[in-house]
């Protein structure tokens, strides 16, 4: 079974499920600024409320130390610079990015079982990051680098056009209340962003474990005309794309994934290709 990355839970135990509390804060009082207006090819994407909000937290000393020592060499701030990924890493190798990679319990297993990939998480809470960082310096995992901030920032203003092979968004906040919607990571423009971003044959990999969620992706991305359904869920046939697409559509499964299905948690994966002219 495909797995989850707990990118989500910021917190040592919540497993799957609406994280609107425990990852983002309180869903009854969202920050209604939302920060500056984004820009995609020189119009509004949306509204910009963001799909998070950026809290403090505690790093313990030891990891704070490796961070220190890390973040210089595997970590940069979301800026407005455009990112040469070949530099950063030393290497010419196909991009993957990874919004919202928390803790990165499954970035680091993905990255240490596919080493031919350039991996690169994306997340605001740095306490997730430092969790990372550090496994990063103990394991000695060097194909993974970490950006924090606003996704959309990044695929805005750091990533070209047709440079990534892969996107990935495992388990973002759900938002639940209607109201909150406009919240949610996944709306129309940044489907349209993530598209314009991924080569041709680019795979899109999104997963969610809440119902209405997994109804509103579904309808975003089949409204999206660059990308095509490469499984079940999103009306294509796996075994036709399985071997062919440029990453594979496994995860490893985390312990929160594993707790989340004994509590009876229905995950949906959405595999979408970017359609090949």
């Amino acid at each position: 079974m495909d797995a989850v990355n707990d990118a989500a839970n910021h917190t040592a135990e919540p497993g799957p499920g609406p994280r609107s509390d425990d990852y983002i804060g309180d869903a009854d009082h969202p920050d209604e600024t939302g920060g500056e207006p984004g820009r995609f090819g020189g119009h509004r994407l949306y509204p910009r409320v963001t799909s998070f909000r950026a809290r403090r937290g505690a790093v313990p000393p030891a990891r704070q130390e490796s961070w220190d020592r890390m973040w210089p060499h595997i970590g940069r701030d979301v800026s407005d610079e455009k990112l040469d990924a070949d530099a950063w890493f030393g290497r010419s190798a196909p991009l993957i990015i990874e919004i919202g990679c928390g803790t990165g319990t499954a970035t680091a297993a993905m990255a240490q079982l596919e080493p031919q990939f350039n991996l690169i998480g994306i997340e605001v809470y740095k306490p997730g990051l430092a969790q990372l960082v550090q496994r990063v310096e103990r394991e000695q995992i060097d194909n993974i680098r970490v950006l924090r901030g606003d996704a959309v920032d990044v695929l805005e203003h750091m990533i070209a056009p047709e440079s990534l092979t892969g996107v990935r968004v495992f388990f973002p906040d759900p938002w639940p209340k209607a109201r909150h919607h406009k919240r949610r990571l996944l709306q129309p423009a940044t489907l349209t962003l993530i598209a314009n971003r991924l080569i041709p044959g680019g795979v899109l990999h999104v997963a969610t474990d809440h119902a209405d969620y997994a109804e509103w992706i579904a309808a975003v991305g089949a409204g999206e005309p660059q990308l095509i359904g490469m499984n079940e869920a999103t009306g294509g046939n796996p075994d036709d794309y399985r071997t062919k697409a440029p990453i594979g559509f496994e995860r490893p499964i985390t312990k929160f994934e594993s707790k989340g299905l004994r509590a009876g948690s229905a995950i949906t994966e959405f595999i979408w290709g970017k359609i090949e002219s």
